[in-house]
């Protein structure tokens, strides 16, 4: 079993980053190489900005190479819930941003001609319990009425027609939603940057990022740069340089296990319908096939920390919790186990604008791959005075209470959402 990322180990890495130090005078800096910063220099670079992208590891290290390889419609919360939190117009339109963001994701990926096996497949969000049916279906006849008449419910022979399990009892089906190679689209997404202009600098951690009389300047162990603006997409793996940033997000780790490829008749046996999973559990477990027929899942406990230790007890508990889904995978053998961070806000919502004297886009709360590469296009936006095409501009965002960037409760918030999953 390999401890590290298959969207790393499959696809072929990015081979256009500069080998010189860090140095030059640029419009744009955009720190950090997941989707968000890497479609913000991309467009910058077509629209004839001068802009550097600068990562701390290598493109697509962070969570935008280590997720559950889901592209799908929709907040993870009710409309209801986002209706209430933002009104209703505005509501509609952060609701429908990552609907557009998959279509700009669909769009770019045809532009750039980038290989990363793009599919509109759909989810099914799944009763786990059935308690849970009335709440998914009132779920489903809201956003049906309010803001997306495609989506379905499927009854319990529905799902059973769908994946071999007898594990839920019943789903809504989003046909909107899609699924891709998330490493070879990091990588098909630099090569699209880079072939615009945008310089970009991998293993260069920045360790300061200073305001200056014209600007900032940005320092990293091989030199440093000077920018006009600053762009920060690091989400959560926001560096302690940032301060302000961090002590607004918490950085928890997730984690997911795939096997070795499956045989057609496995395929037949566990997930026929080829879509992307997730079930209603607080502690969620999301699983798809990847391209090459394995299956994929996610989510074993709420933790800070992402480790070779941590990854293989929780690749444990995951194919656990796999084999109560799919008990005729038993003999199947895991062959990648890999965690990662997420950057959670208070209220679960992402923010993007302009804070700290920064241009920033963050907090996605786990709901990133899909809406990542629209904020990147935001941000360019905001970089280049465009200020109306944020669908999620102008949110207050408060400091977590007592958190200095190390979530130390994690613990108990995982204790808490165990019992309740036990109890609803």
């Amino acid at each position: 079993m390999k401890f590290t990322s298959y969207w790393h180990d499959t696809s072929k890495a990015f081979a256009g980053a500069t080998r010189e130090p860090l140095a030059g005078d640029f419009e744009v800096a955009v720190i950090g190489a997941g989707f968000t910063g890497l479609n913000a220099a991309r467009k910058l670079a077509k629209s004839g900005v001068k802009v550097a992208l600068i990562e701390a590891e290598h493109v697509g290290y962070g969570a935008s190479g280590r997720n559950g390889g889901h592209l799908n419609s929709g907040h993870f919360a009710s409309f209801g819930a986002a209706k209430a939190h933002f009104g209703e117009a505005k509501a509609r339109r952060f609701w429908r941003s990552y609907d557009d963001s998959i279509d700009m994701i669909e769009a770019i990926i045809a532009e750039e001609r980038i290989d990363c096996s793009f599919r509109r497949g759909g989810k099914l969000k799944l009763a786990s319990k059935p308690s849970h049916v009335k709440q998914l279906q009132a779920m489903c006849e809201e956003l049906r009425r309010e803001v997306d008449p495609s989506v379905e419910w499927l009854s319990r022979g529905d799902v059973r027609k769908e994946l071999g399990s007898e594990a839920f009892h019943g789903a809504v089906l989003s046909p909107k939603s899609a699924m891709m190679h998330m490493g070879r689209y990091a990588n098909g997404m630099a090569e699209a940057a880079a072939r615009h202009g945008a310089a970009i600098w991998e293993h260069n951690p920045v360790q300061s990022c200073i305001r200056v009389s014209d600007g900032w300047r940005i320092t990293s162990p091989t030199g440093s740069l000077a920018a006009r603006q600053v762009i920060l997409a690091t989400d959560a793996y926001t560096s302690e340089n940032f301060d302000y940033y961090r002590r607004r997000m918490m950085p928890i780790a997730s984690f997911i296990v795939v096997t070795r490829p499956l045989t057609a008749e496995e395929v037949a046996a566990t997930l026929p319908g080829n879509r992307n999973y997730t079930n209603s559990l607080n502690i969620a477990n999301y699983f798809r096939l990847t391209p090459d027929n394995r299956l994929f899942g996610g989510r074993a406990k709420f933790s800070a920390a992402s480790n070779q230790k941590t990854d293989a007890r929780s690749g444990e508990l995951l194919r656990k919790q796999m084999l109560d889904v799919f008990p005729q995978l038993a003999d199947v053998e895991i062959d990648y186990c890999w965690g990662g961070l997420v950057g959670c806000t208070q209220d679960r919502y992402p923010r993007a604008g302009t804070a700290d004297g920064l241009i920033y886009g963050m907090g996605y709360s786990g709901h990133g791959a899909q809406l990542s590469t629209l904020i990147g296009n935001v941000l360019a936006d905001l970089a280049m005075g465009r200020t109306d095409t944020n669908p999620i501009g102008g949110m207050d965002w408060n400091a977590v209470p007592l958190h200095t960037g190390k979530p130390w409760f994690l613990p108990m918030v995982g204790t808490y959402y165990r019992l309740k999953d036990m109890l609803a």
